[in-house]
């Protein structure tokens, strides 16, 4: 795995580089900024780019994932972050990243959540973000829906789902507004990880992470359905 590693904190940047090339990862560049992190990433093209969303305010940090996103479309951009309201997570996961990490996981659990993303699936840590999801929601999608939900599930993208499902891509988008708006979801990212944990009926259940070796549960993450670079709208 070869890694580009950004946050505004320069020492804890450098400490998670240090355990991540003890892991026999390659981490090609650790930066501070925005800019910094968006012209690494550009030049190094790592596998993936952990990106503490706040460098130095909110508003550079998904400024340089949606550059990223455009620029280096085969990154997986993880958002690490120590915040704690749904806004800053919505605001983030609606451009299409490929998981989110609390800061308030240990360094092992990072590196586990980035094994799982490097695996191609999709994690979402599940922290206070998380909000309930009832069995009823299921209830309320239409069979072409309910369908839609499993194809997502799968990782198909867009294009695949509509030609499998013999409809047009226009129809094909409003079934996955439908079934996002009904699962409360802002993006298709967290459509699966909703699905996932509430298991509804018809969707894969979400993988276990591997635990941890002193014998504790693996953190707290949602793993979903393989990505397949990453999850077009």
């Amino acid at each position: 795995m070869r890694l580009v590693i950004s946050d505004g904190n320069r020492i804890l940047g450098e400490a998670l580089a240090a355990v991540m090339q003890d892991s026999e990862h390659e981490v090609v560049a650790v930066v501070s900024s925005a800019d910094d992190c968006v012209s690494a990433v550009t030049a190094c093209k790592p596998d993936i780019c952990l990106l503490e969303v706040r460098i130095p305010h909110l508003e550079d940090g998904l400024r340089a994932i949606q550059e990223i996103r455009d620029e280096c479309p085969a990154t997986a951009v993880v958002v690490l972050s120590d915040l704690r309201d749904r806004r800053t997570w919505s605001q983030a996961n609606k451009l299409e990243i490929a998981g989110l990490v609390s800061k308030d996981r240990s360094v092992a659990q990072i590196v586990t959540a980035l094994d799982a993303i490097m695996d191609g699936k999709l994690v979402l840590d599940q922290g206070p973000w998380r909000k309930p999801v009832s069995t009823a929601s299921a209830v309320d999608l239409t069979p072409r829906e309910a369908e839609v939900l499993q194809r997502m599930i799968a990782g198909q993208d867009t294009r695949r789902m509509a030609c499998e499902m013999s409809v047009t891509v226009s129809t094909l988008r409003t079934y996955v507004k439908n079934v996002l708006a009904k699962l409360g979801a802002h993006s298709r990212l967290e459509a699966v990880a909703l699905a996932s944990r509430a298991n509804l009926p018809d969707a894969a259940s979400p993988r276990q992470l591997p635990a941890r070796p002193d014998g504790e549960e693996a953190p707290p993450f949602d793993v979903a359905a393989p990505r397949q670079a990453g999850i077009p709208q």
